[in-house]
């Protein structure tokens, strides 16, 4: 058995090449085997999963691979980038076993009483919303005009959430998943949830976050608090990403630009080769194991970082890549006890809002040319930095 070495020989996931072509930096990882030493931030060691079958194993072990981080923050810089999106919080995320198992009922038996038709209307008509904001001005850049716009006005509407509470619950998030001022977005974050939290205790509603709230498993304010920005930052970044990449296959791949406005297929089809090849959270899933594990020949370090690459092990060269249209068996919403609760409703956002936006501009292209589209640096995500389009205007809706 090999040790991971703690600094030496590392692969950065913080820098432009890696945000540029991480197939790339995967590729020559795998000269490593199923598992690669990595730097998540400058001084920051972990243990990057990349091969498929050692991903499953990972995932579906939380005895060995448990998801508490405490241990491993401890040492961890206050001002480290990296840290408001690893730390410990009392969420099902963080949890296993018993807890694990309660919190995850609040969330799963919320998330249950979503009606799927009520949420398609809520998109529909959010889309709707949106668009009309830009539609007669014949171009538009789909990530902040768009792809961010929608998910979060249908995710604040699901939360039962007022406006003045939604805007700084969503710049404590976008502080948090962009490194900036971590702290201050974090305490952003906090403080505007708790206040949403305290308004449903007053005033509850038909809304999800008064459904954790009358759950019977009585969560207390601070796992209220963490559950609700779980669900948020689940249900905003990666959702965006989704529906951003899902266009950006559409607008460029050949395959797919015949007939956009002809029915869901292209769409369907385009998200499930985005969650194979793209997936939105390139690399989460991060546990800590509580001892050293002997695994997939290496010895991997108590306290320190494992972390799955849904995008490495989906294109792991044992898997075969043809015949991924409606192939559903990637690993972008996670495996095992802890895969996403909100897979199916995270499917239905974005298929609807890819659906309705070609359904109202059919004839929109990209401004750019694709291979000058930038990608957002940072270890965990996959996303653009901008998806500018254009499309012949469309006259103001009644």
């Amino acid at each position: 058995m090999t040790e991971a070495p703690v600094t030496a020989d590392r692969v950065p996931m913080y820098g432009p090449e890696f945000a540029e072509a991480p197939e790339r930096v995967y590729a020559r990882m795998r000269e490593h085997g199923d598992l690669a030493p990595v730097e998540l931030a400058p001084g920051i060691p972990a243990t990057l999963v990349i091969g498929y079958d050692a991903a499953l194993e990972v995932l579906r072990d939380p005895a060995t691979f448990p998801k508490d981080a405490r241990r491993w923050q401890a040492g961890v810089p206050a001002d480290c980038p990296v840290l408001p999106v690893m730390m410990w919080r009392e969420n099902c995320q963080a949890a296993d076993g018993p807890a694990h198992a309660r919190l995850r009922s609040a969330v799963t038996d919320g998330l249950a009483r979503v009606d799927p038709a009520a949420l398609r209307e809520n998109v529909e008509r959010n889309a709707d919303l949106v668009i009309d904001g830009f539609a007669a001005d014949g171009e538009v850049e789909l990530i902040a005009g768009y792809a961010r716009m929608l998910p979060t006005r249908v995710v604040l509407e699901l939360f039962g959430c007022p406006p003045d509470i939604g805007e700084r619950m969503l710049t404590g998030l976008g502080g948090i998943l962009n490194g900036v001022d971590a702290e201050a977005s974090n305490a952003m974050l906090g403080g505007a949830t708790m206040e949403l939290v305290a308004l449903k205790r007053e005033r509850p509603g038909a809304d999800v976050t008064s459904w954790l709230l009358s759950h019977p498993s009585e969560l207390t304010d601070a796992e209220m608090l963490h559950q609700l920005v779980t669900l948020l930052g689940g249900g905003v970044e990666p959702e965006q990403n989704l529906i951003a990449n899902g266009m950006r296959l559409l607008l460029s791949d050949d395959r797919f630009g015949g007939d956009l406005s002809g029915g869901s297929l292209p769409v369907e089809d385009a998200l499930d080769e985005i969650l194979w090849t793209d997936p939105p959270m390139a690399n989460f899933g991060i546990t800590y194991p509580r001892q050293d594990v002997e695994f997939r020949g290496r010895v991997l370090p108590k306290d320190q970082p494992v972390v799955i690459s849904y995008a490495a092990a989906n294109t792991d060269p044992s898997r075969a890549a043809a015949g991924r249209a409606g192939n559903r068996a990637h690993l972008a919403f996670s495996a095992g006890p802890h895969t996403c609760p909100a897979k199916g409703q995270a499917r239905l956002i974005a298929s609807v809002a890819i659906e309705k936006l070609l359904d109202r501009l059919p004839d929109m292209e990209l401004a750019v040319p694709v291979d000058e589209l930038e990608w957002r640096p940072g270890p965990f995500h996959r996303a653009l930095t901008a998806l500018p389009v254009r499309f012949p205007p469309e006259a103001p809706r009644p």
